[in-house]
């Protein structure tokens, strides 16, 4: 492992800095099946960034549309995108890890084909890592929208906020869910080197990524600005097969594999990993709370719910929490106190979930 620069003792924010040291190099690598129609605007979205130097690396998964022929147009015309190609489909995860293993700038960026960069994103993203060099991961708000034309992103930061990586690490244990989308994140890419890239999980691959790499170095987030577009269309990977079950499955698997790689080697990993399976044991009542609620207790996801919470945590059979499901799963009358109790827990599960995502907006964080 690579010595690091001095890391940050305690969470601080502070205003932009607005020069830069030296002039970064940042590879962007952009993940590519059957995105010939979304293709030519990533890469643009990529090489028309202003304050760095770019190269891309386009990796063409075995599509089956002219995705390669466009790639291969794209790089006869700008001296900077290279291509890769695959003859048979490997999937994203090894997609992207062919195409990091060749690239060479300080930086990486993980795009895929049918997202953008922002105006100005690898360089608000490379001041906050010149300025600390103890930053691995840097991140900022995304923007999410379908269809034409894009929306107005916001390109004035307007401070940065950097972690201590334990301590935003374990607030994801603390939550266990994922705050990052993917495209509004860089990464210094000798960490990656050092950490190895991408694991071979379905979905949750990225987060796992962000997790581990905020063990071994800081985290930042910058306010103010949109660094990136993501793209949501009936097409995209996550549309078609992720749903509330696999998005549950695949976050217990990201935590799995991040503590039994490198993270396992850490003083804190057992303790960070308890809380994160305490965690994710809790949601895993809660949404069979939820499958309750709406009639589906009988159904497989309500019983898988409640096996995974007795894995995860078997403790969590003794907590209130449990206790109250439980209560209600029975075939004796529910009393008013119960019937009032599930009506405001219900509530509080809302009112909660909204205000988490307000606090996304402005903070990047749960």
């Amino acid at each position: 492992m690579q010595k690091t620069a001095e890391r940050a003792e305690r969470r601080f924010k502070v205003k932009p800095m607005l020069t830069q040291s030296s002039i970064p190099t940042v590879s962007v690598v952009i993940s590519c099946f059957n995105y010939a129609r979304y293709l030519p605007q990533a890469v643009q979205s990529c090489i028309g960034q202003q304050g760095v130097s770019v190269d891309v690396i386009i990796v063409d998964d075995a599509s089956t549309d002219d995705s390669l022929a466009v790639a291969r147009t794209l790089a006869k015309e700008h001296p900077n995108v290279s291509v890769l190609s695959h003859s048979e489909n490997a999937g994203p995860v090894r997609a992207f890890n062919n195409g990091a293993r060749t690239a060479t700038g300080e930086f990486l960026v993980r795009l895929d084909a049918d997202d953008l960069l922002t105006p100005g994103s690898l360089k608000r993203a490379t001041l906050v890592a010149q300025s600390f060099p103890s930053v691995g991961l840097v991140y900022g708000h995304p923007l999410h929208f379908s269809g034409q034309p894009l929306p107005k992103p916001r390109l004035d930061a307007t401070a940065w906020t950097i972690w201590p990586g334990l301590e935003w690490l374990t607030d994801r244990c603390r939550t266990g869910k994922n705050v990052i989308t993917s495209p509004e994140v860089l990464m210094r890419r000798s960490l990656l080197d050092d950490l190895g890239y991408l694991a071979p999980l379905a979905h949750s691959h990225d987060m796992e990524l962000w997790l581990r790499l905020s063990a071994f170095s800081d985290v930042a987030y910058i306010h103010g600005a949109d660094q990136a577009w993501h793209r949501e269309h009936v097409a995209s990977l996550s549309a078609k097969s992720v749903n509330e079950l696999v998005d549950l499955r695949e976050r217990v698997a990201a935590f799995d594999v991040l503590f039994a790689g490198p993270v396992a080697g850490r003083l804190e990993a057992n303790e960070l990993f308890a809380t994160a399976k305490k965690t994710l044991a809790k949601e895993a009542v809660r949404t069979a709370r939820h499958e309750h609620d709406i009639g589906a207790h009988d159904g497989p996801f309500y019983a898988y719910c409640l096996e995974l919470a007795r894995t995860l945590d078997p403790g969590i059979v003794h907590t209130h929490l449990w206790s109250r499901l439980n209560r209600l799963s029975t075939d004796q009358p529910i009393s008013p106190s119960l019937r009032i109790g599930s009506l405001v827990s219900r509530l509080y599960g809302r009112i909660r979930s909204e205000l988490q995502w307000r606090r996304w907006h402005r903070k990047g964080v749960y």
